[in-house]
């Protein structure tokens, strides 16, 4: 009886230490660094679509309260997926995976129309974007099965056929959404480039995927002509050159501290800047100060999940934050890169900053996966927690 207590105090004791030690390690500091992004872009969503609102619907904080409706929604999915033991979603990757193709698949039929582009499914009168609930699919299936096979991933045909795994979805997002699908099959090729010590595997599948990028813009005219409103804007200046021109003005208008919050004339001129122009906004209320802020903290929460992976009990919460890291990465720098014309325009969100619902919410969510694997991480004594 005595030996029987003693057991159960034991017990008990150890549940204690074990829920003290997630408590401890649960990666304050990257759900601080999330919020502070988030309430930063809420101010400069609010700062740049006040006007438009006000002219389009009637309301002056119409874009902000729907991107706090889908924030709130977002920080709900969080809370759920930290909650949840991670690996717990090892067994449902296949079946999210397969069912997250039907949705996009379904997008070609009967998606909806919005801004000259059909990209989402209207479920109960709210709008979603199937293609991001797609690139949260390919994070947890390719780290379910770099995790089952890490030794298949140090052999050619190993990468080559953990990559074919997302072309499927490539294939169904790249109809109509190739920017999209060109995050997608980089966040497959970051994981699996991790996961995999051979370079030159890699230079072969770069230049096999660029070639499959240049077959899908032949397929479209529109997208040839961005290529050209790219190289030569003040020729396209009826079309899409005229956005590029305009966010170009604002960022040089903004110098180094910007005009003040609420100060933009860009705002009333660039065509949704809300959206994907909002970094050129921040350039020119903010200056190159404001912009050069927010890409830091980009690049902190790119290291608190670097942390994390690095920390991670198991190659499945591993490479679960390298795919959100890879995610995130690629959105930022092709959204900047998109708005000073770097590359041609691809209609890329910055994230947690640009206007988007279900971008916002998805993002948050996949953001939670991270915060549960902060809370199984391991540390060596050498190790800062």
């Amino acid at each position: 009886m005595v030996r029987e207590q003693e057991y159960q105090a034991s017990r008990k004791e150890a549940k204690q230490r074990k829920k003290i030690k997630r408590l401890l390690n649960f990666d304050y500091t990257l759900l601080l660094i999330v919020v502070f992004i988030l309430a930063f872009g809420l101010v400069m969503l609010y700062s740049t679509s006040a006007y438009a609102a006000a002219l389009k619907r009637g309301d002056s904080s119409f874009y902000l309260k729907k991107q706090l409706f889908a924030a709130g929604l977002g920080f709900v999915g969080m809370l759920f997926t930290t909650k949840i033991d991670y690996r717990r979603w090892s067994p449902l990757v296949w079946p999210f995976y397969l069912f997250s193709i039907v949705l996009c698949t379904l997008v070609i039929f009967i998606g909806t129309t919005l801004n000259s582009s059909s990209r989402w499914l209207s479920i109960g009168g709210i709008s979603v974007q199937p293609s991001e609930i797609g690139k949260v699919a390919v994070i947890l299936l390719l780290a379910s099965v770099i995790d089952g096979s890490p030794k298949a991933q140090r052999t050619f045909q190993g990468s080559m056929k953990t990559l074919a795994l997302v072309m499927p979805l490539f294939a169904v997002v790249g109809y109509n959404n190739l920017s999209t699908a060109v995050i997608i099959m980089g966040i497959a090729f970051i994981m699996v480039f991790i996961a995999s010590p051979r370079f030159w595997y890699f230079a072969a599948a770069g230049i096999g995927a660029v070639l499959l990028v240049v077959v899908y813009i032949s397929m479209a005219s529109y997208r040839a002509g961005r290529i050209g409103a790219w190289l030569h804007p003040e020729e396209y200046i009826s079309s899409t050159g005229y956005q590029t021109l305009q966010g170009l003005y604002a960022i040089g208008s903004g110098g180094l501290f910007g005009k003040g919050l609420g100060e933009s004339m860009q705002k009333y001129i660039v065509p949704e800047a809300q959206n994907d122009m909002i970094f050129s906004i921040i350039c020119e209320e903010l200056g190159v100060f404001g912009a050069v802020c927010i890409i830091l903290l980009y690049i902190l929460l790119l290291y608190r999940l670097l942390y994390i992976a690095n920390h991670a009990k198991d190659m499945f919460g591993s490479y679960i934050c390298i795919g959100i890291m890879g995610h995130i990465a690629i959105q930022v720098i092709l959204n900047i890169a998109v708005v000073t014309n770097s590359i041609p325009n691809t209609g890329v969100t910055l994230p947690l900053i640009s206007y988007g619902g279900t971008s916002v919410a998805i993002l948050l969510t996949e953001l939670g996966l991270a915060l549960s694997v902060s809370k199984n991480m391991e540390f060596k004594e050498d190790d800062d927690v």
